[in-house]
């Protein structure tokens, strides 16, 4: 049986690694841009692929300067990068973190 003690100093220790608020903020920002279905669907689409905006507009069946407002949000976040080659600019996913929180998300929800 454990004593009330035991339970406090567990707690402690937790609330000594909680994330300052600053990180707390930030996180809670991330899901917030990915609790978007449209930037859902376009991450999607760069999921394994550079796509130009006229290749993801087509896939998800929206206009250009739609995508191409909601990929400013997932740049800025950090979540999407661009690369110039020529006269088309091809997005994709800006790191295996990204790709990692976005595999983990589709498989957690497949479980359900």
């Amino acid at each position: 049986m454990h004593s009330c003690k035991e339970h406090v100093e567990k707690e402690e220790k937790i609330i000594q690694n909680i994330p300052d608020d600053d990180n707390i903020l930030s996180l809670s920002e991330l899901f917030k841009i990915f609790g978007d279905p449209t930037r859902i669907r376009i991450i999607y689409c760069i999921y394994k692929k550079k796509m130009c905006v006229c290749e993801i507009a087509e896939s998800i069946n929206m206009s250009h300067s739609s995508v191409s407002h909601q990929l400013k949000t997932l740049k800025q976040a950090r979540l999407v990068k661009s690369q110039k080659e020529g006269k088309e600019v091809y997005y994709s996913l800006n790191d295996e973190h990204v790709e990692k929180i976005f595999s983990l998300g589709l498989e957690h929800i497949k479980e359900m």
